[in-house]
């Protein structure tokens, strides 16, 4: 318990009071016992010992009052945990969290968890939705990652696309399926967490067997979990579908400005830091293009490489926005080619053909986007770069194969290149 030390007080009748090592409760007693005594006692004094009493009265009150109050502070301030000091570790917290999705992970975890009524023989669907790289996977495997779904289902299943358009469905022949994420053994008879992840369009009879196969053969408390880039799937849940939107503005600029500026506060930055928030601006809330970006000024903490990194970006969005109308990294997020121009050397250009993710056993290039893109790496005719590694499940490495783009010289030999089919639809950058 804390204790007052060397306090020491003058009572009416001028004895020194002194309280050493005092308990605290104790202390606060004598305090109050002091002030009732001198009130007892006033009236016996002159009016100048009264007016030399009256503050030393108000100040005995006063540090009584904020002895009490500094408790109950404590107390309140213990219930709590403790924050990781800002702005040295966060860095490291944002690069192995799912940031801003805590709403929605709850939201998934709830609807697995409840319990439907009795006597209802329906199949459980929650539908997810939203654009490319928006973290549909990610949240899923956060989801399953929570210790109350373990507990909760005796296996997490998950399908693509193509199993699911195989006339040959893994439920059938026993229900056998393909588990990558296996639970307690413990949990043997409870239902099944089957995750379906549609990269492409719908297709409905393939999606109406697999839903009455798993009515079939799946026990009671099973759900399905589907996500999807298309609206379509809307209509096959039996709750209210979670649709996934980009992060707010003020939300992504403090995500990047805390991924950009690692250990260093950005406050004794200004100028970096106004930089910063210029170059997240012009991310279209892309989180792929938020991890690249940062790691590459982190990289590079110059001022003079940062403006040139802000000029460049900056002339690319605005000559693609008023050319064709579209952010370049809206094109990269829907997987469509794009042409891009180097930074160091403008003279090399090369397209992005097609943009994939791999898993964490799989090997990635060595070679870095970014240092492709702002260094002055050597490339081959046709290569693959690293775009980023993902920290968090499900871990993917994101990859772009690239190729070399040659100069078009004369307008007959565009005209033609236009007309071949696989570049017909490919964007300059």
């Amino acid at each position: 318990m804390p204790c007052i030390e060397a306090i020491t007080h003058l009572t009416p009748s001028g004895i020194s009071l002194s309280m050493q090592k005092m308990p605290k409760d104790q202390a606060v007693s004598h305090f109050v016992f002091l002030s009732k005594l001198n009130s007892a006692t006033g009236p016996y004094f002159s009016s100048t010992s009264a007016r030399t009493m009256r503050p030393l009265r108000e100040a005995l009150d006063r540090l009584t009052s904020v002895i009490v109050d500094v408790d109950e502070l404590v107390v309140f301030l213990m219930s709590y945990p403790r924050l990781h000091r800002q702005p040295y570790s966060m860095h490291i917290m944002l690069s192995n969290c799912m940031f801003g999705r805590q709403m929605e992970v709850e939201l998934v975890i709830n609807f697995l968890l409840h319990k439907k009524s009795h006597g209802s023989e329906e199949l459980e669907v929650l539908p997810i939705v939203g654009p490319a790289k928006i973290g549909k996977s990610t949240l899923v495997a956060h989801v399953c990652k929570d210790e109350r779904i373990h507990d909760h289902f005796s296996e997490l299943l998950f399908l693509h696309d193509h199993e699911i358009t195989d006339d040959k469905l893994a439920f059938r022949e026993g229900c056998g399926m393909k588990d990558q994420n296996s639970v307690s053994k413990s949990n043997t008879g409870k239902g099944l967490l089957v995750v379906v992840e549609l990269a492409g369009d719908l297709n409905e009879d393939a999606w109406n067997r697999l839903y009455h196969t798993c009515k079939q053969c799946v026990p009671i408390g099973s759900k399905i979990i589907i996500t999807s880039r298309s609206d379509k799937v809307v209509k096959l849940g039996t709750t209210q579908p979670l649709t996934l939107k980009y992060l707010p503005h003020e939300a992504y600029w403090y995500f990047f400005k805390t991924l950009t500026f690692g250990s260093m506060d950005p406050e004794t930055h200004p100028r970096l830091a106004q930089l910063a928030m210029e170059i997240a601006r012009l991310q279209s809330g892309s989180l792929n293009g938020a991890y690249i970006t940062s790691s590459l000024l982190r990289d590079n903490f110059d001022i003079h490489f940062w403006c040139k990194v802000l000029s460049f970006v900056r002339g690319i969005v605005q000559k693609h926005l008023s050319k064709f109308g579209e952010h370049p990294f809206d094109l990269l997020n829907q997987n469509r080619p794009l042409q891009v121009r180097r930074m160091a050397i403008p003279s090399e250009v090369f397209m992005i053909c097609h943009q994939y993710q791999r898993s964490s056993q799989e090997e990635v290039p060595k070679i870095r986007f970014q240092d492709v893109v702002y260094g002055s790496v050597k490339i081959n005719e046709k290569f693959e770069s690293l775009a980023w590694r993902s920290r968090i499940p499900p871990y993917y490495s994101y990859v772009y194969t690239c190729e070399i783009q040659e100069p078009k010289t004369t307008g007959a030999k565009r005209k033609r290149s236009m007309k071949g089919g696989d570049f017909a639809n490919r964007i300059s950058w």
